[in-house]
């Protein structure tokens, strides 16, 4: 077993219920991670900053990148924790914006557990939020971006079911064993 095996991402378009979704996990005492790329948007406002990803992709994709990074050595072998997003959503995202993604990027997507947990687009909960402007359409794009860039990483992909927190919950339980 390698020492990635317990580092769970949960992915998914905005507004998909992954936050909710982690927070139920947490509640359930598995360490988890909240989205690193709405900590950092939340910052870049307070401070007046450009790093989000409409106004410098770039620039916001490398601090996601070492934050996302330094997370990963909070998660010890002795416990399961789970991501919100995870280095291969800052690939998706780089690539649906037409950018080259990083080499190191690469490399560090690999420290996660293979399966992976994808939500998919789901209209009937979706909201937008100062730190999540994008549409339904944009969160069903990215989605697929995010499906396919895992899935060409190699990651097992793990279809959410669209149904209460406490029915997804148990549903990676199960998966977990």
């Amino acid at each position: 077993m390698s020492s990635h095996s317990n580092r769970y991402i949960i992915t998914g378009g905005p507004g998909s219920g992954k936050s909710s979704l982690l927070s139920a996990l947490i509640n359930r005492n598995y360490k988890g991670f909240e989205e690193i790329s709405r900590v950092i948007i939340r910052e870049q406002h307070e401070m007046g900053g450009d790093m989000v990803p409409w106004q410098n992709l770039v620039g916001f994709a490398d601090l996601c990148y070492n934050r996302m990074s330094s997370q990963l050595d909070e998660c010890d072998a002795n416990c399961t924790c789970f991501y919100d997003r995870g280095l291969p959503d800052i690939i998706a995202y780089v690539r649906r914006g037409g950018l080259t993604v990083p080499e190191k990027y690469f490399e560090k997507a690999k420290a996660y557990n293979n399966t992976v947990f994808l939500a998919p687009p789901w209209e009937e909960i979706f909201v937008n939020d100062d730190e999540r402007p994008e549409s339904f359409g944009d969160a069903t794009e990215i989605y697929k971006f995010l499906k396919s860039t895992y899935q060409e990483l190699g990651f097992e992909i793990v279809e959410l079911p669209k149904t209460s927190i406490e029915d997804r919950l148990a549903f990676i339980e199960g998966i977990l064993g």
